[in-house]
C-alpha cells in the first residue's frame, strides 16, 4: 500500500495489529461484495457484530469494554475501513464517535453501563440525530423540542440524513429544552421502539449507497429523566461529537484516495495500448506522481493531527483544516484515478468511481467544505463570516 514517506515504519505493535486486522477483515468479509451492495443500495448488516467482535467501534475510548488504543491506531482503522467504502467507515464512525463518545463523555454511570458494552460489541446499533430538514450547516437553529412532563420529557421534531437510523436501537437526539431558561440544547437517549418514533429509510441516493441512511421523526415521544445526558448543555455537546467524527473522516478520506491510487497504478501496469503498458506513458506517470504526492501530504496532516489529539492539543480548527483538505484531495484524486481507467472505470468492477461518488457526500456531511473554510477563516483573522 502507498506509504511513500514511510510513516507506517513508526507504528507500534498495537497500531500495526489494528491496521492488519482491518485490512484482513475488509478483504475477507466486505470487499468481495461491496460493489453489489453499492448497486443495490444496501449495507452488509451481517458484518456489524463482526466489527464489534474485532473492536472497531470507539476503540480509542477507555473502559466499558473499549481497549483505549492510540489516536493513531483509531485513525488507521478509519483509513482502512474507508479504503473499502465510505459507507463502512461511516457506520463505524457514527457508532463510535457520534453515539458512544457522547455517552462516554456526558452520560451518567447508568447510561454508560447500559449502552457502551452493547454498542461496542455490535449487539446494539446507534445513530446521531442533529441535522434537520431545514437546518444543516446551522444546527443551532434546530426546531426539535423537548418539554418537561411528569415522567421526564416529551420530544417533538424531525431529523434527517441520519446514518444507521433505520436499523438503530437507540438515537442520540439533540433538542431544545423548552422548559429551561434560554432553551438550551440537551442530548437525549431515545430508544427507537418508543411510541411516536419512526425511522424511515432514505432511498434513491446517488452517493454513499452502501450505507443505511434515514430520518428520525419524533411525535410526542415520552422519555424518562434518566435518558437525558446529564454532563452537557448547549451546542458544546453535539459540536464536540462532530469534532470526534471529523477526525476519523480526515483519516478515512486518505484511505479512499489510497485505494484509488492502488487500483489506478495496477491498471496502468497491466493495461496495454500501442503495444506497451500505459504506465510507460509520461501523462500517466504524471498523474500517478501527483496522486502519490497529494495522498502523502494528506497522510502527513492526518498523522500530525493524531499527535495533537493524543497530547490534548487538537482544536476544532485543526480538525477543520484536515477534514477540508483531505476530503478535497480524495475527491480530486478519485476523479483522476477513474480517468486513468477509461471506460472500464465506470463499472463496479473497479472502485475509483464508487469512491468518487461517495466522496461527494463526505465532502458535504460533518460540515461542508465551505463551512470548514469559514471556520479556518475565523481562526486566522478573528472575524466570523457566517453570521
Amino acid at each position: 500500500m502507498l506509504d511513500f514517506v514511510q510513516l507506517e515504519e513508526d507504528l507500534d505493535q498495537e497500531e500495526r495489529m489494528i491496521r492488519d486486522t482491518a485490512r484482513e477483515f475488509v478483504e475477507e468479509h466486505v470487499k468481495p461484495d461491496i460493489g453489489q451492495h453499492y448497486e443495490e443500495g444496501t449495507f452488509p448488516k451481517e458484518v456489524i457484530p463482526k466489527m464489534g467482535e474485532l473492536g472497531f467501534y470507539a476503540p480509542n475510548l477507555e473502559g466499558y469494554g473499549s481497549p483505549n488504543v492510540s489516536e493513531t491506531a483509531y485513525g488507521i482503522l478509519m483509513q482502512e475501513l474507508e479504503a473499502c467504502d465510505s459507507g463502512l467507515r461511516s457506520m463505524a464512525s457514527v457508532q463510535g464517535a457520534l453515539v458512544m463518545y457522547p455517552i462516554h463523555a456526558y452520560g451518567s454511570e447508568e447510561q454508560k453501563e447500559e449502552w457502551l458494552p452493547k454498542l461496542g460489541e455490535g449487539e446494539a446499533v446507534g445513530c446521531f440525530g442533529l441535522t434537520e430538514p431545514e437546518h444543516g450547516s446551522n444546527p443551532s437553529a434546530m426546531e426539535t423540542r423537548a418539554e418537561r412532563s411528569e415522567q421526564g420529557y416529551v420530544l417533538n421534531g424531525s431529523k434527517t440524513w441520519i446514518t444507521n437510523s433505520p436499523i438503530a436501537d437507540v438515537a442520540v437526539v439533540w433538542a431544545r429544552d423548552t422548559s429551561a431558561e434560554n432553551n438550551p440544547v440537551r442530548g437525549f437517549l431515545v430508544e427507537t421502539d418508543r411510541d411516536g418514533v419512526t425511522t424511515n429509510k432514505i432511498d434513491d441516493k446517488l452517493s454513499l449507497r452502501a450505507s443505511i441512511t434515514g430520518e428520525i421523526s419524533l411525535n410526542n415521544v415520552e422519555v424518562p429523566e434518566e435518558n437525558v445526558l446529564p454532563g452537557v448543555s448547549g451546542m458544546k455537546g453535539p459540536l464536540s461529537c462532530l469534532t470526534q467524527a471529523r477526525y476519523g473522516i480526515a483519516w478515512g478520506a486518505v484511505g479512499a484516495a489510497r485505494d484509488c491510487f492502488e487500483v489506478a497504478r495496477e491498471y496502468a501496469t497491466d493495461r496495454e495500448q500501442f503495444d506497451q503498458p500505459i504506465a510507460k506513458f509520461q501523462m500517466q506517470q504524471d498523474k500517478l506522481a501527483e496522486m502519490a504526492t497529494q495522498i502523502s501530504l494528506a497522510q502527513l496532516l492526518a498523522y500530525r493531527l493524531a499527535e495533537l489529539k493524543e497530547d490534548g492539543r487538537m482544536t476544532p480548527a485543526h480538525v477543520s483544516m484536515a477534514k477540508r483538505n483531505n476530503v478535497r484531495m480524495a475527491r480530486n484524486q478519485s476523479r483522476i484515478a477513474r480517468e486513468m481507467l477509461g471506460g472500464n472505470g465506470i463499472t463496479t468492477d473497479y472502485s475509483p468511481m464508487r469512491h468518487m461518488q461517495n466522496l461527494e457526500t463526505v465532502y458535504t456531511y460533518e460540515g461542508t467544505h465551505d463551512i470548514h473554510t469559514l471556520i479556518l477563516g475565523e481562526e486566522l483573522t478573528g472575524f466570523q463570516a457566517y453570521v
